[in-house]
């Protein structure tokens, strides 16, 4: 997949307008698979916060892992859409997650998930297990930072 700095996610890599985005890899590391080490971008930076499993009326529609983990995401990207974002402008994603054997137990259902809503394209990421999160049915929270292309 990566080897050296700079190089492409299959063909992902951006560049338009004043923006650019490389892959940062370590040519000794091996490759992670589901994520990249990290990016490196320019242009306008876009914060997204925390995006639970609920829908835009702050209603939960299950209590799936996977059904919230779409849901969440999906959030994400309707915030990163306000900006002008797609889901390859994400450079970070992190997911706060209530229960990991929950989330080992579906994660073949959360990466076909992951898929559809994002394609093939993986950020910088990081899961962490948290107790609790401050909504009690919610069981993941991701936040995210997308950068997009500044205008030419």
């Amino acid at each position: 997949m990566n080897s050296g700095t700079g190089s492409t996610q299959e063909g992902l890599n951006r560049e338009g307008g004043n923006t650019r985005m490389k892959i940062l890899q370590p040519p000794e590391w091996l490759p992670p698979k589901g994520y990249v080490n990290g990016i490196a971008a320019r242009g306008t930076l876009v914060v997204i916060a925390g995006q639970i499993g609920w829908n835009g009326a702050c209603e939960f529609e299950t209590d799936d892992f996977t059904g919230q983990f779409r849901q969440a995401l999906s959030n994400v990207l309707a915030v990163a859409k306000e900006a002008g974002a797609g889901p390859e402008h994400l450079v970070r994603l992190t997911w706060y997650i209530t229960d990991k054997a929950a989330y080992l137990a579906e994660l073949k259902a959360v990466g076909t998930a992951y898929r559809e809503l994002m394609g093939r394209w993986y950020p910088a990421m990081a899961v962490i297990e948290v107790k609790s999160l401050m909504e009690d049915r919610a069981k993941i929270e991701i936040e995210a930072l997308a950068v997009v292309p500044d205008p030419e």
